[in-house]
């Protein structure tokens, strides 16, 4: 899959000139990219960043595309944890960090039409999480 078809994708059912406006590029420039042109590492950055997704997928293919909120993976958190804190992580502390991550990808990819950040949006995301888990 070529890098014009991966931004297709990303753009998916949106129009490119709303997609545009979302990754603050040029319509124009979007389009060129959409006709075979390579943006730079910086532009294809902006495009990862703004439109919440892998910067790796985006230019290469490979890896995922995060558009939600991502699964977090416990292990690797629980030795980040340790290795920065010098604490052992405990369990509570494993669920309440594990929220505060589910909630800050959330967040990421779910702005208001606005451009604002969708708090509301992210407690009910975060409510039915949790109505969600095992007991």
């Amino acid at each position: 899959m070529s890098f014009a078809q991966r931004l297709r994708s990303l753009i998916g059912e949106e129009s490119i000139s709303g997609f545009a406006r979302r990754v603050d590029l040029s319509e124009a420039l979007i389009r060129k990219y959409l006709n075979g042109s390579e943006p730079s590492l910086q532009k294809a950055n902006q495009i990862a960043v703004k439109a919440n997704c892998s910067l790796e997928w985006l230019a290469t293919g490979c890896g995922y595309l995060y558009r939600q909120a991502e699964v977090v993976d416990k292990e690797a958190l629980a030795l980040a944890w340790e290795h920065v804190t010098g604490q052992p992580f405990d369990g509570v502390r494993a669920e309440e960090l594990i929220k505060v991550l589910a909630g800050y990808q959330f967040l990421r990819g779910h702005k208001k039409t606005d451009g604002y950040l969708d708090v509301q949006a992210m407690a009910t995301f975060l409510s039915v999480a949790r109505q969600r888990e095992p007991v």
